[in-house]
């Protein structure tokens, strides 16, 4: 009779060592104690894994000295909360020396746009130009909202003056009774609702009323966004060798008679020896049609070209001590501000010629020599286009 093995006999013939391993995990395991060696193994394997980390990073750090770890310690708590050891080399003197703390208190708060009008007191040292640079408007913008208190001169600035200071470029109306907000729009070269509709003017279109005839209190100031101004030419005339007379109304200086000379190359020199700026700009816009050039009283000034005599005096309408040449073919050369005037009425005079000194009379702050170049078609031009 055949003998068969039993169904559970396994194929492959077992080692005793496995038998004994294999009954050794199954009573492991019946005792739930598998589960805890997993966890044992784990970590043992967490803390192999940190020391090796420990051994790597303390190649990185560095002691206060700037020397390196040699021994890791885990610093006591409370005296590394009063005495922090550094992880990095202090900074040397030379280091600390570059460092510095802002002590500002002060809150930069941004601009606002602002719709009203403001005021400032002119500051010594201040001119048309640094008061309008210091509000973002243009020189004219500040000279046409002041009319009413400086005139058409951008010269007539002083310290301690008030100056209106208006919210945006663009002029100043001060409205009088009887006057049409049609007409008031077309002199500044606006449209009437630039008028009505700007928030600072608070005016109502419903309350207005005719425009020829507002319901607008006199008095009220009416700031004009965009407008434009106009000035009079009264301060200095055009004055040619065959009219100098035209000049008689702005001051003692002006010559009578008509006169013939020498004429001019139209090539036009230096009348000082400065080639600076004091102040003053060319800024038609701002009713200056000339340069103030820098330079001390009593300095001389020489006429840019040949020419003749035609005003040789005193200004009455803050030019001070002035002189006028005319150089014929319809071009005149204009000095200000004069300490002393060398020539007289009807002189010839040749470029580089002595004909003044440099002063500070008339509206002048400080000493300096306002110069001017015009011609009969382009009227008073740039200076610094022609000057050589």
């Amino acid at each position: 009779m055949e003998n068969k093995a039993p169904e559970n006999d396994r194929d492959v013939t077992q080692l005793p060592g496995e038998a004994l391993a294999e009954k050794f995990w199954a009573r492991f395991t019946q005792l739930g104690l598998s589960t805890k060696l997993l966890h044992a193994i784990t970590l043992v394997a967490t803390i192999a894994v940190m020391l090796v980390m420990v051994a790597v990073l303390r190649r990185f750090y560095v002691n206060a000295d700037g020397s390196l770890v040699t021994q890791f310690q885990i610093p006591d708590p409370a005296r590394a909360m009063s005495e922090p050891e550094l992880l990095l080399p202090p900074l040397s003197a030379n280091q600390t020396g570059t460092l510095q703390r802002d002590t500002a208190l002060d809150t930069v708060l941004p601009l606002r746009h602002r719709t009203e009008l403001d005021n400032y007191t002119v500051e010594p040292g201040d001119t048309l130009f640094s008061v309008a640079a210091r509000f973002g408007l243009t020189p004219e913008t500040v000279l046409w909202s002041n009319r009413y208190n400086i005139g058409d001169d951008p010269h007539m600035i002083f310290p301690g003056q008030e100056l209106v200071i208006m919210p945006t470029d663009g002029t100043l109306h001060i409205w009088s009774a009887g006057e049409g907000l049609n007409g008031v729009a077309e002199f500044y070269q606006v449209e009437p609702n630039t008028i009505i509709n700007y928030p600072g003017n608070n005016l109502r279109l419903a309350s207005l009323g005719d425009l020829s005839n507002p319901n607008i209190e006199p008095g009220t100031m009416l700031i004009i966004p965009g407008g434009k101004g106009q000035y009079s030419d009264w301060r200095v005339p055009r004055i040619t060798r065959e009219d100098p007379a035209t000049a008689l109304n702005i001051g003692p200086g002006a010559c009578p008679d008509s006169y013939d000379g020498v004429l001019g190359t139209l090539n036009f020199t230096w009348p000082v020896s400065s080639h600076d700026l004091s102040g003053y700009d060319y800024a038609p816009a701002a009713n200056h049609h000339g340069i103030d050039i820098t330079g001390n009283i009593g300095e001389p000034v020489h006429t840019v070209d040949n020419g003749v005599i035609v005003f040789a005096g005193w200004n009455d309408w803050g030019y001070g001590n002035m002189v006028v040449v005319d150089h014929g073919q319809g071009w005149q050369s204009l000095y200000a501000h004069l300490s002393t005037v060398e020539v007289s009425c009807g002189q010839e005079v040749y470029r580089q010629d002595l004909i003044g000194t440099i002063g500070d009379t008339g509206m002048a702050i400080g000493a300096h020599l306002h110069f001017e170049l015009r011609n009969d078609e382009y009227g008073r031009v740039n200076p610094w286009d022609f000057l050589q």
